[in-house]
């Protein structure tokens, strides 16, 4: 399915995980524009072409507006947010500045060209009590990053544009080029092939998510102009401690090494919610989403390090 001409798509957060898997599904659509925006240079492949990059400050006012004013996108995808669930709980005032105020500024520069906006929303924005949720779940969210993130929500829904998709996703993994994080998945691999017994709690339950399928989902929402709250995330519902020792039996290693432990044992300066996941019946209705398994992800994960170190060499 080809996107008609004048679909203008301008990405915040490229350089992340999901900023890049959107820019490399989204290149393939040969009638799409598309402007990459982030913080610093470039961290997307060189190699890589159809698309521009620009520096962006989504909580620069000017910044924003010159670069809507040049690009005038029909939709912008925003990816961009202070994610880091600990950090957000200590830097309170840098979290509201990068999660609710950016989006606000993001929101308005939308209003004023009439740009449909797509914003990455998560499953912390529930307390964990009575999960999986459906999209007309109540947030009530345990740490501050989760609050933010359910303020910019209601900051949307509150507004007065009409062109807007709220996507809940859940624990994202997967690789991108010159990656500034890790995920659950690589941290078990490299920790295990060190040697080092790692504990991993199997009292929260999620709803892992392969990269590709969350970008998958949002360029279908993007494509069909499907507006409201979409659940996008993995189909299995499963603990960090179950994620971990299937990807030990994937990479072959040793899972005596992996120690189950509760929540309560870990000091964490945010807390977690321990039940959440998300019911994404709407999206496979309505966007025909069809993700992978953690299993079937684990698999397109191990396919990927391998390229990427067969580039290497």
């Amino acid at each position: 399915m080809n996107m008609p001409t004048n679909y203008r798509i301008l990405i915040t957060g490229a350089n992340g995980l999901l900023g890049q898997k959107l820019v490399r599904q989204l290149i393939r659509h040969a009638d799409c524009e598309i402007l990459a925006t982030g913080k610093g240079r470039s961290r997307l492949p060189s190699v890589w072409s159809g698309f521009r990059y620009m520096e962006m400050d989504h909580t620069s006012p000017k910044a924003i507006g010159e670069i809507f004013r040049q690009f005038q996108p029909t939709t912008v995808i925003h990816a961009g947010a202070m994610t880091q669930v600990d950090d957000c709980e200590v830097n309170q005032a840098e979290c509201y500045k990068q999660n609710v105020e950016a989006t606000s500024l993001i929101l308005k520069a939308c209003q004023s060209i009439d740009a449909h906006l797509i914003f990455v929303s998560t499953d912390f924005i529930f307390g964990g009590e009575d999960g999986p949720y459906t999209e007309e779940a109540t947030g009530n969210p345990v740490n501050y990053y989760g609050s933010s993130k359910l303020l910019a929500e209601k900051a949307i829904m509150n507004s007065s544009l009409s062109k807007w998709s709220i996507v809940r996703t859940v624990l994202v993994y997967g690789i991108s080029h010159d990656m500034s994080r890790s995920n659950l998945i690589l941290w078990v691999k490299s920790s295990l092939e060190a040697g080092k017994t790692i504990q991993v709690v199997d009292d929260q339950f999620r709803s892992p998510t392969l990269a590709e399928d969350l970008a998958d989902g949002i360029i279908k929402i993007a494509m069909v102009k499907a507006y409201g709250i979409f659940n996008v995330s993995g189909p299995d519902r499963i603990t960090p401690y179950q994620m971990a020792v299937l990807t030990a039996k994937y990479f072959g290693l040793d899972q005596s090494c992996i120690v189950n432990v509760p929540s309560s044992s870990l000091e964490h300066k945010g807390k977690r919610p321990l039940k959440t996941g998300l019911i994404i019946d709407k999206a496979i209705r309505e966007l025909d989403f069809r993700p992978k398994s953690f299993t079937e992800g684990i698999g397109i994960l191990a396919k990927q390090l391998k390229l990427a170190h067969s580039y290497k060499n």
